[in-house]
């Protein structure tokens, strides 16, 4: 397997504005941020989760933490132009499809205003040279293919979501060509799958509900065991996201554009698959069930094609879906028994980075 020429050197003492640093994603970033020497102004709101990765690894020590809603514009162009940023990723969202049919206008008002709010505020900032947008796998418009999207399938969306990250990422092609371009200011948006990994407790998502169910030793429930996901631990696609803001900063242009960082071909399996295996590592007679009453429509089948991040950021996956789902229980379980999950998270980084 290639190694990733993520240069840990190039991030020393850049400063970095990450937003979204409280949630999930954003946390695991921080941290490997924090471990190569970045200078961080995290923006967010506070944790959604109780526990959460922010909290329980401490990662507010080792960065600049400001509470800040992104649909405040006049706030975060106060936030921006203090700290000066060269690299801003933009991770703050409202993440959840369910509950996305439950509060549509806020989802809409975070995820594509919040975005034009955060390029806004970094091209009036004057100190940016790349920005990295994440978006998500969901933004294609999904023919239920067998095959993966390309970057340049056409965005669509079915469900607000979804929708709000394609409208995210047509705000951003029309950010670069109106505005930033012109300006010397390298935009690229990332595409990701369904992320996993140790410190994730969000409602409505698969991985933390089956943990929740096997400590309470309850049947897992499952609303759709075969719909078909691009699962990938959450290190993955964070590696294509640093490598990525590396080259937009060292090259410009060159990088501005869509990327997909998923999963192999063959790490694209069933939600039964995933509870099958996390319910065998767990032992102590884990089972799962199907959850009765209708469900909003989910997509089916959803697989991403890498081929772009693999021959020109010469990136590649990592770790296997069975090597992924192993590193989480390690995670939890250490969790359940008091570790320092700070000290935990790096070693994970750690031995993520050091796979030849």
């Amino acid at each position: 397997m290639s190694k990733p020429n993520l240069n840990p050197e190039f991030w020393k003492g850049k400063r970095v504005l990450l937003t979204g640093h409280t949630g999930f994603k954003g946390s695991w970033l921080s941290l490997w941020l924090q471990a190569m020497g970045s200078e961080i102004r995290g923006i967010a709101l506070p944790p959604p989760t109780e526990p959460s990765l922010f909290e329980c690894a401490n990662v507010a020590c080792g960065l600049d933490h400001q509470i800040c809603d992104i649909r405040d514009y006049n706030r975060l162009q106060t936030l921006f132009n203090d700290f000066a940023p060269e690299i801003v990723i933009h991770m703050a969202a409202q993440p959840l499809v369910r509950l996305s049919y439950q509060q549509p206008m806020e989802t809409y008002a975070t995820n594509v205003m919040g975005t034009v709010h955060v390029l806004e505020a970094a091209r009036k900032a004057g100190t940016v040279k790349a920005i990295v947008n994440v978006t998500t796998d969901k933004c294609y418009e999904n023919h239920e293919w067998p095959w993966g999207y390309r970057e340049n399938e056409p965005m669509g969306g079915f469900d607000p979501y979804s929708n709000s990250k394609g409208c995210a990422e047509l705000v951003s092609s029309a950010y670069r060509q109106s505005f930033l371009q012109a300006e010397g200011i390298a935009l690229a948006t990332a595409r990701a799958g369904n992320v996993i990994g140790g410190g994730d407790w969000a409602a409505d998502r698969l991985v933390p509900d089956i943990l929740r169910a096997l400590e309470q030793n309850q049947p897992v429930l499952i609303r759709n065991p075969h719909a078909i996901r691009p699962w990938q631990h959450v290190l993955e696609p964070l590696s294509g996201y640093l490598l990525l803001a590396q080259k937009l900063h060292e090259q410009g242009q060159v990088y501005a554009e869509g990327w997909n960082f998923g999963p192999r071909d063959e790490d694209a399996k069933p939600v039964q698959w995933i509870v099958e295996q996390l319910c065998a590592s767990w032992g102590n007679g884990a089972s799962w069930t199907l959850q009765p009453g209708t469900h909003p429509h989910e997509a089916n089948f959803l697989k991403l094609d890498i081929s772009k991040a693999r021959q020109r950021l010469d990136w590649t996956p990592r770790w296997n879906l069975a090597t992924a789902l192993s590193h989480i229980v390690d995670w939890h379980q250490a969790w359940r028994q008091g570790s320092d999950m700070h000290a935990i998270c790096l070693d994970q980084i750690t031995q993520y980075q050091t796979v030849k």
